[in-house]
């Protein structure tokens, strides 16, 4: 008996029974990347894991050993800069794919009846990828991440009737502490991880059960293409090689832009210039502009308004008689975001 047979007896399941599980036939629109970046982010969520693990074999989460931790990762384990650096540009990465795959789904309505509860997975996942990246940029212990992750701390505990539990929560205590650093790293390492697992799981559930919302162009009209093409092999090839793209890219920035160390966390100076990641450069420019009380309750209502977007532009398109009102409101909602985003990035504090 040749290897085959032995594997076929055990694995009943042939090329057939597999192309006919797997080939759902695919909308011709995500042949173009920009329309398939829900792929994207799970490459990249994948990175993270293994780099992650890899990384949590060195890593010490308590105050007075995780920056010597990072330290040896850094400038005495073998590759450890390398993997470190990966682990950092894969999550810049992800975040910036979860952003931009939200927005996809935003500006093509995707999100609309039956979909609506598939728009609102999608945005706790990205509400859970930004706090993971949060997470994991406390986890240095230099000093804009010590300090950062004080000033969240404070901005969460202005948050009407739950933000004084929610800064608790987040701090073990009342401030920062012993207890602080190995709380983030249980966030960051298994809490949320499995939630974005789950949560993932269940929205490619929804995305089987609903299908791929189709999408028609004035452009394709005319061409005598087939509507759809078949997950597999077809599809499938198309991510392989995003992702092969992916692993170049994550390889060069980790090469050409290593991730670096800044001064250890000192409780006793605060910085002159407290910047967070660039994903959080809107909320904190946001809040350079208005009291702390309006700027937390604002945001909260754009948060909120957020997840509850389709049964809002339901509401909207029946006001103003305009299918296209949301997509106006996006534009200016994307200038202001991005504007936001660069004026924090280039003033010096």
């Amino acid at each position: 008996m040749n290897l085959g047979q032995w594997i076929g007896e055990r694995i009943p399941v042939s090329g057939v029974q597999l192309r006919e599980l797997t080939n759902e036939p695919v909308p011709h629109h995500l042949k173009r990347w920009w329309f398939c970046l829900g792929g994207t982010p799970a490459y990249l969520f994948v990175v993270q894991i293994v780099t992650g693990i890899l990384l949590a074999f060195y890593y010490q989460p308590a105050p007075e050993t995780a920056y010597d931790s990072i330290r040896y990762i850094t400038e005495q384990a073998n590759y450890g800069w390398y993997f470190r650096s990966l682990h950092k540009w894969a999550a810049t990465l992800m975040i910036a794919a979860v952003i931009l795959h939200q927005m996809r789904v935003y500006f093509t309505a995707a999100y609309r009846r039956p979909r609506e509860i598939n728009w609102v997975i999608g945005m706790t996942l990205l509400m859970c990828t930004l706090l993971t990246g949060f997470t994991g940029y406390s986890l240095v212990f230099e000093q804009l991440s010590f300090w950062g992750a004080t000033v969240a701390a404070n901005i969460s505990d202005a948050v009407p009737f739950v933000g004084g539990l929610a800064k608790r929560l987040l701090l073990a205590g009342e401030s920062y502490n012993s207890r602080t650093l190995p709380r983030f790293f249980i966030l960051h390492a298994a809490v949320l991880p499995t939630t974005i697992v789950l949560l993932i799981a269940v929205h490619v559930a929804f995305i089987r059960l609903h299908g791929v919302t189709e999408l028609e162009f004035e452009d394709e009209e005319s061409k005598q293409e087939p509507k759809y093409f078949d997950f597999f092999p077809d599809h499938l090839l198309t991510e392989i090689t995003i992702g092969l793209v992916l692993m170049i890219m994550l390889s060069a920035l980790a090469t050409v832009l290593p991730a670096g160390m800044g001064p250890k966390a000192d409780p006793l100076t605060t910085p002159e210039i407290i910047k967070p990641e660039w994903f959080f450069y809107v909320s904190f420019r946001w809040l350079k502009l208005f009291s702390l009380t309006f700027a937390v309750i604002s945001t909260g209502f754009i948060v909120g308004a957020m997840f509850l977007w389709p049964w809002i532009d339901a509401a909207l398109r029946r006001l103003t008689r305009n299918e296209d009102i949301s997509v106006y409101i996006g534009i200016v909602a994307t200038f202001l975001l991005v504007g936001l985003t660069v004026w924090e990035a280039v003033v010096a504090h």
